[in-house]
């Protein structure tokens, strides 16, 4: 067997293990962040940075919800960085953005964050805050879910068929299901152009 037949074989089996009734669950929160005038604040590292940034333009433009990605401005991004840490980089724009009650944490991450292995600390800060607020935490993320799936109000983990394909199943799986996110009828307020 191919190495791509191999890939499209698992993506096949990816997308017949996601429970859909999970995804409903998803929609009806950001339905309700929508209808109180709430934002997402979509974060994500690595390709899940750039994920996040596609994903913002589709809530923003599709769905008309006012939504944010740190990661969008570098130059605050690397200032915190330099100044406060990296642990705490996404909390301190939280912080500023007055994140609160009405708006969505919407993390997209392939482990969901570890405290005990030090990994995307400062996803895990910006869930604990997040939760300080009472802010609505959701996510797709990869692996077991991590910190995000133990703490979030709901989110999605994508299954792993092989242990050697997490990060790009993972991944690709956040924009699958974000796009089916602002295609949702309960979501979606604008035309795509094609």
């Amino acid at each position: 067997m191919s190495f791509s037949l191999k890939h499209l074989l698992e993506t096949i089996e990816i997308s017949k293990q996601i429970n859909p009734d999970e995804i409903e669950e998803i929609v009806e929160l950001l339905a309700d962040v929508k209808t109180k005038n709430g934002r997402i604040f979509v974060l994500g590292v690595g390709g899940s940075a750039a994920n996040a940034s596609h994903a913002v333009n589709d809530f923003r433009k599709l769905a008309g919800i006012e939504s944010y990605a740190p990661t969008d401005n570098v130059a605050e991004l690397t200032a915190r960085t330099n100044d406060e840490g990296w642990e705490t980089v996404f909390a301190g724009w939280l912080k500023v953005s007055k994140l609160n009650s009405n708006d969505c944490l919407f993390i997209l991450s392939v482990g969901g964050g570890s405290k005990e292995k030090n990994v995307s600390t400062n996803l895990i800060e910006a869930i604990d805050f997040a939760k300080l607020v009472g802010a609505h935490i959701t996510g797709i993320v990869g692996r077991d879910g991590g910190y995000t799936k133990q703490e979030a109000d709901n989110c999605i983990v994508i299954p792993t068929v092989n242990p050697e394909t997490i990060t790009p199943h993972s991944e690709s799986f956040q924009t699958i299901i974000w796009h089916l996110l602002v295609s949702h009828p309960k979501l979606k307020s604008a035309s795509t152009k094609w």
